[in-house]
Order: C-alpha cells, then sequence, then structure tokens
C-alpha cells in the first residue's frame, strides 16, 4: 500500500466510527482513533498524520523509539498497546503517552521508578477477560487491588482500563467482553479515580465497541492495509 492511499483509508474509518457512535447516542468526539502503525515505515507514519492522525500506537519498545528518532517534532500522542516487559520499560517511559497494557503490580512499580521526577505517566490496566492463557492481562478480581496499588505510587496514574477479547470473525462475538470491561469499570471508578479511558476495539470488532462505551479504538489494518 502507498502513503497517498492512507487518507481516503482514515475518513472511511473515521466515517464509521462516527456513525456507530451516533446509532449509540454517543458524541463521536468521545471516541479517540488511535492509528495503529506497528511494522510499518516512518513514511506511512508521517503521510497519516499529514491525513490527520492525531494517535498513533506501537506495540513493540525499539519501534516505538525508533520511529520518534526518525520522525523528530512529529505532532503526535504516542501508545505503547503492547506487552510491556519490565526490562523494556525505560526504553517507553517518558517516550508514550499512554501505556495500554499493566498487568502486574511488579511492571507498576517499575514503570513508576522510570519516570522523571516533576513528570508523571500515564497508563492503563490491561483485563484479560477471556481467561485466555496465551495472552497477559489480570484477571477481573484482581483488578481492584492493581489500582489500589498504583494509587500509591507517586508519578504512575491509571487513566481507565483495556482488553482484547479472543479472537472471533463474528464481532458480535465480543460484545461480551467489551459489555463486562465497561461494568467492571463502572463498579470501581471513583470520583478521585474515575477510570474515563476505556481502550477497546480494533479493526474487526470497533463498532461494537463503540456501541459498548468505548472511548479508545485502536486500528491498524483498516488505516494502513495488511502488516509488511
Amino acid at each position: 500500500m502507498s502513503p497517498e492511499q492512507i487518507a481516503p483509508r482514515l475518513a472511511e474509518v473515521r466515517g464509521r466510527v462516527g456513525a456507530a457512535a451516533r446509532l449509540a447516542d454517543r458524541d463521536p468526539a468521545e471516541v479517540t482513533l488511535v492509528a495503529v502503525s506497528k511494522t510499518h515505515p516512518p513514511t506511512m507514519l508521517a503521510a497519516a498524520v499529514a491525513a490527520g492522525v492525531t494517535d498513533l500506537g506501537e506495540s513493540y519498545a525499539q519501534e516505538l523509539t525508533a520511529k520518534q528518532d526518525a520522525l523528530p517534532g512529529l505532532a503526535v500522542r504516542w501508545h505503547f498497546i503492547g506487552h510491556l516487559q519490565r526490562n523494556k520499560a525505560r526504553q517507553v517511559v517518558g517516550r508514550a503517552d499512554l501505556i495500554h497494557a499493566v498487568d502486574s503490580a511488579a511492571l507498576a512499580i517499575e514503570i513508576d521508578r522510570r519516570v522523571a521526577v516533576g513528570q508523571a505517566q500515564a497508563v492503563l490496566v490491561a483485563v484479560n477477560l477471556g481467561g485466555e492463557a496465551q495472552k497477559s492481562g489480570v484477571r477481573p478480581a484482581e483488578v481492584r487491588d492493581l489500582l489500589a496499588g498504583i494509587a500509591t505510587l507517586a508519578r504512575t496514574r491509571c487513566e481507565g482500563l483495556m482488553t482484547v477479547p479472543p479472537q472471533s470473525d463474528d464481532p458480535e462475538q465480543a460484545r461480551p467482553y467489551f459489555r463486562a470491561l465497561r461494568q467492571l469499570r463502572d463498579e470501581l471508578a471513583t470520583p478521585e479515580r474515575p477510570l474515563a479511558v476505556l481502550s477497546m476495539g480494533m479493526s474487526g470488532d470497533f463498532e461494537v465497541a463503540i456501541a459498548e462505551g468505548s472511548t479508545l479504538v485502536r486500528v491498524g489494518t483498516a488505516i494502513f492495509g495488511a502488516r509488511p
């Protein structure tokens, strides 16, 4: 796929996001579109930002830093959406505006240790709602304790929850998992910790996710095409 094809594909995705939001009686502005650019070259990222992308998502620490270094001054918010190993936290903290998949107290502590004095790192807690052994994320019953632990950290702020449902060709199969994450958020949110961000929904199911309350969808293939 060429960089010139990104703008029309992005417009189509934005149209679908807006339609899904309106169908759910929601303001489309409530939904942030993260263009997942992992494995795509910097030229494609630059084209996406030129077409209006404001948020980019990467899954690998080295790829995130390499692309940022290749595109200095790019006016975009960076999201780290992959599984983050503790020994890679130093490469991501301060580089990603939002880290999506904190899945242990040990990782949260390591992130906090790496945050510069006077700065703060926004994170989400990853929840494994499908109970899949191959996926990271804490069980729903563990979320409360992890949130309590993050709340004690000096420079790390939890802004919400994220999930990846079990793989299915039918978007409707993801609906119960998206609904469960929203209900879990509603149960655990407090005035001091509203957990306003729900990161759920990808290229194949983001419209269902929006119907169930997603505030942030992670879309790669529908914007950038198949991974190289």
